[in-house]
């Protein structure tokens, strides 16, 4: 009887991932109803063991750079355990790369951040997906460029390997800009751009992070005559020869471990000029909101995951007599963190609604989409990492194995908040937009008024909200507090309009109304939180 198994968990498998009230909802509010059964295809297999398997093989056998080949001759590849490419033949496949941008249907990107928050087996290989659907926009600053490959980077194709990408079935694309000396202060990069007679520049200068450096084309700053220049610059020149990228090494990092990230030496690398000379950033900035959304979806993916995981493991969990979802405390801390991930699936969804209208030229959209991203991507990214701990705690030592894939989901929570600019570069972008674009503080408090006199704690708090802008000398120091009170009113007047009852009341209750601690599972009583579980509680099939 000692090696006898019982009271344990049965794995988590067999479910459909994208059966999420609060995504599905916003599908359908969001003008993408259209693309609910490819979202539904695409949630059952990631619930599938053999899904889930390609993200643990992909993660516990991590690329390796190969810099020569056998006879000494320089290569500058990186190679994949078969997991990897299993995973990116699903994301492109499904269009998580770039379908949006030959598809004009209303709901199209709407439909993409659905598919790209459901796919959520591992987040190492959203990156090139990601990158890809957020260079489109900064290559359509070259019509000539965005035309001869725009149609390769929307095709759901996966074509890996280093060929000339005109080429090329399909192709991928990455960016590079962050370098020792500067990091987010990409103004201070030193990497030169050189014009030549042909059109052309090289490039000559370190990278010293860049990520997914197999893809085939590269969206990189480097200083030009006129200042710093955004440019296109591929792995392999048309004539099939390697452009000169040396891949010094591949960083060893605390999550992300199935993806690449490397430093890379431009040794006169061919490149093509994108937008015009010294206006760099303002040409980048375009793919740099899209990767945000993107950081927005991961940490709200990322925090659907935890719960459910939590919730399933408590409802098949006994301890001193009944199972853990029964037990008070354990109801308050799993009804805690499921109010959390449905604040931050609510706000995600109406970003990418922004995103979609606003690619369609709806000003309106613009504007809010503006501030309402900074503040996304401050705030949701930022709790993500304290949302996985108290999950992973849910499964006390069970999750702290790597087995339980619950440490996998830890060490990657920090990475949406320093990807693309970290909490304090978010916080000031904040304030900058609202500094240059006024229209933009408008906007988004217009939507926040949309709830008015329906919660009388929410009509508190977006009163305090707006008055945290007349003290300006200290505006920049209060800046993380200013984004915060933002994100928050702007979640709870969008789960006051759309979100289950249950779940509006318990988030305007702590989050708005300070009846709450400073932890995860400190709910005050008297709210209901049968509904509030069971929407978090994933269904086996």
């Amino acid at each position: 009887m000692t090696h006898e198994v019982f009271n344990q968990v049965p794995p988590l498998a067999g479910h459909d991932l994208a059966d999420d009230p609060a995504l599905l909802d916003g599908l359908e509010r969001e003008g993408a109803g259209w693309a609910a059964a490819e979202v539904h295809e695409l949630g059952r297999l990631a619930g599938t063991e053999r899904a889930q398997e390609w993200g643990r093989l992909a993660n516990e056998n991590p690329p390796v750079l190969r810099t020569h080949d056998r006879y000494g001759h320089r290569i500058d590849e990186v190679e994949f355990h078969p997991a990897w490419h299993e995973l990116m033949t699903v994301a492109v496949t499904h269009g998580l790369h770039g379908a949006p941008w030959a598809d004009p249907r209303e709901g199209a990107h709407v439909a993409r951040a659905a598919k790209f928050y459901t796919w959520r087996v591992d987040a190492g290989h959203g990156c090139p997906i990601s990158m890809t659907y957020a260079a489109v926009p900064a290559l359509r600053q070259s019509p000539e460029l965005a035309a001869q490959y725009e149609p390769l980077l929307a095709r759901p194709e996966y074509d890996f390997g280093l060929r000339a990408p005109l080429t090329k079935n399909a192709l991928l694309a990455g960016m590079s800009m962050t370098e020792k000396q500067g990091g987010s202060d990409v103004r201070a990069n030193t990497t030169q751009a050189e014009p030549q007679p042909d059109g052309t520049y090289r490039l000559v200068g370190h990278k010293w992070f860049t990520s997914a450096p197999m893809c085939d084309l590269f969206l990189t700053l480097a200083q030009a005559p006129d200042g710093l220049t955004c440019f296109l610059v591929p792995r392999v020149l048309p004539d099939g020869t390697l452009n000169p990228l040396r891949l010094m090494r591949l960083k060893d990092k605390l999550g992300n471990k199935s993806n690449a990230s490397s430093e890379v030496e431009y040794e006169n690398a061919v490149a093509y000029r994108v937008g015009d000379e010294g206006r760099g950033v303002r040409t980048i900035i375009e793919m740099v909101n899209m990767t945000r959304l993107d950081c927005v979806i991961g940490a709200a993916a990322g925090m659907r995951q935890g719960v459910t995981t939590a919730v399933h493991h408590a409802a098949h969990r006994k301890a001193f007599g009944e199972y853990l979802i029964d037990q008070p405390l354990m109801r308050n801390v799993l009804a805690d963190l499921a109010i959390e991930s449905e604040a931050a699936t609510v706000l995600m969804t109406r970003l990418a609604g922004a995103t979609d209208r606003s690619v369609r030229g709806d000003a309106s959209e613009a504007a809010f989409k503006r501030l309402g991203l900074a503040v996304g991507k401050y705030w949701v990214c930022k709790r993500w990492p304290a949302h996985a701990a108290e999950s992973l705690e849910c499964l006390g030592g069970n999750g702290y194995v790597e087995e339980s894939g619950m440490p996998r989901l830890f060490r990657e929570s920090p990475l949406n908040s320093i990807w693309e600019g970290s909490g304090n570069v978010a916080a000031l972008d904040l304030l900058r937009a609202i500094l240059r674009e006024p229209q933009t503080l408008e906007a988004f408090f217009n939507e926040v008024d949309l709830a008015r006199g329906a919660e009388p704690r929410l009509d508190a708090a977006v009163k305090g909200a707006k008055d945290t802008f007349a003290d300006t000398a200290t505006i920049e120091f209060r800046a993380r507090r200013v984004a915060e009170r933002l994100a928050l009113v702007l979640q709870a007047s969008l789960l006051v309009r759309h979100g289950h009852p249950a779940v509006a009341d318990a988030f305007c209750t702590t989050r708005l109304g300070a009846d709450w601690g400073s932890a995860f599972g400190t709910l005050p009583p008297g709210l209901d939180l049968a509904p509030i579980i069971d929407r978090a509680t994933p269904k086996l099939g």
